[in-house]
């Protein structure tokens, strides 16, 4: 499989929900995710993410939490 292989090239992908994933730079994007435009060796591809992906919960859930609270009564 593609993803074991260290020659492989990948490319950095998000989805939606602001969570990032490599994919080899061959294979078409999968519906859902967008190319961030990084690509490179699985290495740099993964020290982009570890460095960029720093808070690993969903969008949808820090919009919620923020919206929490941003709306909690105060004490």
């Amino acid at each position: 499989m593609s993803f074991d292989r260290e020659d492989t090239n990948f490319r950095v992908l998000v989805n939606h929900e602001e969570q990032y994933s490599i994919w080899p730079d061959y294979k078409v994007v999968p519906g859902g995710w967008r190319d961030t435009g990084v690509a490179g060796s699985k290495s740099d591809c993964l020290q982009y993410i570890e460095s960029t992906w720093t808070d690993m919960r969903p969008r949808s859930l820090r919009e919620y939490m923020q919206d929490q609270g941003a709306t909690a009564p105060q004490s």
